[in-house]
């Protein structure tokens, strides 16, 4: 969706770290206008004098969307700044782990509220965002918040925030896991003698070729695993170990979604 429908009341965006700068790059893409923007950062992106965006001015009076881009922790002291903006007419778009709408609706009590959680390949437009949103923000907030972060890739909508920290484990955290794997299996090719590059270059290549493949593909992943396991086999002396129920790859990625969640829980608190 092209978003120059938001250019007359712009948007205000607290926060423009590597989450906040690929949605606003995303944004500008898809038709925000620069000007429309307003940033406030306490250390901005050098790029943002380039395309023209403003920064750290005088914050808009009634703009149409206020994105908070902040961590967490640093949510309690950003939030008085902008209660002025809570009166109903800004939708309030949060991608913050952890912190709940009830926090934001105690800031913002008229105003609708969307909490998203986007994960990092959003800075290359590969993203993945859940949306809930609280009881002021109806269809046209939803398909508002929706189309700023489908900017970034896809958009999922949940049926109640309680589901948003098994969200956050499993998607928003998941690149981070990914990553590790990427780690692992070529620290696991080197020792059976491969050179570090070469390990590197062919499990980054591996890792990206078998997600590309399970996205594109309707087929449980199961089915997949299935296809290229041939009885006896190489992968299949390997799966031996990673699919041990006790030692392999399930347990250990229940335990991962698992502290994940509870850390956002207790980012909430």
């Amino acid at each position: 969706m092209d978003l120059a429908h938001l250019n007359d009341r712009g948007l205000l965006l607290v926060g423009c770290g590597s989450m906040g700068g690929a949605l606003l790059r995303g944004w500008l893409t898809r038709g925000l206008a620069p000007h429309a923007v307003h940033v406030i950062d306490p250390h901005p992106p050098d790029w943002l004098d380039a395309r023209g965006v403003p920064v750290n001015g005088p914050m808009p009076a009634d703009p149409a969307v206020l994105v908070l881009a902040v961590k967490p922790q640093q949510m309690g002291g950003v939030l008085p700044d902008l209660a002025a903006l809570g009166q109903g007419g800004t939708l309030v778009v949060s991608v913050a782990a952890g912190v709940t709408l009830a926090a934001y609706e105690r800031a913002f009590p008229d105003a609708p509220v969307v909490r998203a959680m986007p994960n990092i390949p959003a800075a290359i437009g590969q993203g993945v965002t859940a949306i809930v949103g609280n009881a002021r923000a109806g269809a046209a907030e939803m398909d508002l918040a929706a189309s700023l972060m489908v900017a970034v890739g896809r958009v999922v909508r949940l049926s109640d925030e309680s589901q948003m920290d098994a969200v956050t484990a499993v998607s928003g955290s998941g690149p981070g896991y990914v990553f590790h794997m990427i780690e692992a299996l070529a620290a696991a090719g080197e020792a059976e003698g491969l050179p570090a590059a070469l390990a590197l270059e062919l499990a980054r290549a591996t890792v990206a070729g078998a997600g590309a493949m399970a996205a594109a593909d309707d087929e449980d992943p199961a089915r997949l695993r299935e296809s290229v396991t041939s009885p006896g086999g190489t992968t299949a002396a390997g799966l031996v170990q990673l699919m041990d129920a006790e030692t392999g790859l399930m347990p250990l990625m229940r335990r991962t979604v698992a502290a994940a969640a509870a850390r956002g829980r207790e980012l909430g608190e």
